[in-house]
């Protein structure tokens, strides 16, 4: 069983992350931390919160963390995920409070409790990641196996021409992270784009009949709708996130390189843009596994597999 610690900004797709997590039996969620990105950091905490109580499972700790980016001012996606950050269901109100401490407090606090090493999953901005890294930097290596995030692309972007959204928010934080000597791992929006999920399919949703089901069959309705526009080619929506934990329950269902990632930060065009070097014409170290390719068939059972274990 492998110990994670999500750090997200709920967000539809990071919703189903935290669900995937919580339904698995080879994962163990040991924490919650959020960050602003998808919608505002109030909201994005309230999001964790009531998420979790959706899935009753409200003995997992919840810590906010940033409410900005490192550098630039803070940009939500609200034309993505709507008003709230998600939209689209009746979710329950929070029934258990928040932890008294900031993300990078229960973050540690988490890795010292807790034996072994353990995978820190981020599937928003990675500026709780980033901070945790330059105050603990000796617990950062000495506890946390790697770092799998949803972010980044080789290639096209989806918030400007060549930069994906959580890395445009706070490029600064991701050069960080990327290189702080530990291992990542990175679904970019090469393989999150195939990870679509159909109308039919969504459709499908509408007849787990539980409390979870029936919310992420509204929920997943919303998100759907951003999606439609012809521009993006798309015939569903792509569940970004979800492939962070997708990988580490089933890391057969991926096609992976290992290659160096970096992140531009100063350019006028492409700011926020990773660098993948997939012909190592850098010589630079493999630092990032990145995900390629993915059966998407098998995606969607999993998910809808782990719907119905609620």
């Amino acid at each position: 069983m492998k110990n994670i610690i999500l750090d997200c900004d709920p967000g539809h797709d990071d919703a189903l992350a935290m669900m995937l997590a919580i339904a698995s039996d080879k994962i163990k969620l040991l924490a919650v931390t959020t960050s602003a990105g998808n919608q505002t950091p109030e909201k994005t905490l309230n999001n964790a919160m009531r998420m979790l109580t959706l899935m009753k499972r409200e003995d997992i700790p919840v810590a906010g963390g940033n409410r900005t980016p490192l550098v630039k001012p803070l940009e939500t996606a609200g034309n993505v995920h709507g008003k709230s950050g998600l939209d689209g269901a009746d979710l329950p109100d929070p029934d258990f409070e928040v932890q008294d401490m900031t993300a990078i407090e229960l973050i540690a606090k988490t890795l010292r409790e807790t034996d072994g090493k353990v995978t820190l999953v981020v599937t928003g901005p990675m500026t709780n990641a980033a901070l945790f890294l330059r105050v603990y930097p000796e617990l950062a290596h000495e506890k946390i196996d790697q770092i799998v995030f949803m972010g980044g692309a080789m290639g096209l972007g989806n918030w400007t021409p060549s930069v994906e959204f959580n890395i445009y928010v706070d490029p600064e934080a991701a050069k960080i992270v990327l290189n702080s000597g530990i291992p990542t791992v990175m679904a970019p929006l090469n393989v999150t784009h195939q990870a679509q999920i159909k109308k039919a399919e969504i459709e499908a949703v509408k007849s787990i009949k539980n409390p979870v089901g029936q919310a992420f069959y509204g929920l997943l309705g919303f998100f759907e709708i951003y999606h439609e526009d012809p521009k993006w080619g798309f015939f569903g929506a792509p569940l970004h996130d979800p492939c962070t934990i997708a990988w580490l329950i089933d890391p057969e269902m991926f096609e992976t390189e290992q290659m160096n990632v970096d992140v531009e930060t100063e350019g006028e065009l492409v700011r926020g843009e990773t660098v993948c070097d997939y012909y190592d014409l850098t010589g630079k170290p493999k630092n990032t596994e990145v995900l390629l390719e993915i059966d998407r068939d098998k995606f969607i059972k999993l998910i809808m597999d782990s719907l119905e274990t609620f």
